[in-house]
């Protein structure tokens, strides 16, 4: 086997031809990898913790929300939490289904639809009142931990918003 033979079976077998502090284009340079990563990663981590509550990450994410404002416009709601209408709406139908939100129109405006918790959507509440301590365990993180975490990501976020 010759050199070039090497060179080419080592790119084909996946080793890497550039360290990568060296390079800006390897992939473990990249936030945008780590963060796409981190996201899935922590997200199935929270799915042993949200399946007792017939809860979806996306559907705890509309539960936190509702749990803290009790009553929210569907768009305030998508505001709230980035997503669109259209990712959005089939979310509520379901938590709708299933007994925890009812979706009702306001009776000055039918084209405003409000989400509110059912009695069974509040009594949820306390039964997820375990999963941020949960996820803390699992992560081995401290409160403060967490918030200095969120706080770095917010502002990647926000920097990013902004640069669009």
């Amino acid at each position: 086997m010759n050199a070039a033979s090497a060179t080419q079976d080592a790119a084909v077998d996946g080793e890497p031809t550039a360290s990568a502090g060296a390079d800006p284009l390897a992939l473990e340079s990249q936030l945008c990898f780590a963060l796409a990563v981190a996201s899935r990663t922590v997200i199935d981590a929270y799915r042993s913790e949200l399946e007792p509550l017939n809860l979806t990450h996306p559907q705890y994410l509309v539960m936190l929300a509702l749990w803290e404002h009790r009553s929210l416009s569907l768009t305030r709601l998508c505001e709230l939490l980035m997503l669109e209408a259209a990712t959005l709406s089939p979310m509520v139908k379901r938590l709708e289904r299933v007994g925890y939100v009812r979706r009702t129109r306001n009776p000055d405006d039918e084209r405003q639809l409000a989400i509110e918790l059912t009695e069974e959507g509040r009594a949820l509440r306390e039964r997820a009142q375990q999963v941020p301590l949960a996820m803390m365990q699992k992560f081995q993180m401290t409160p403060g931990d967490i918030a200095k975490l969120r706080d770095v990501v917010s502002g990647v976020t926000a920097a990013a918003t902004a640069a669009r």
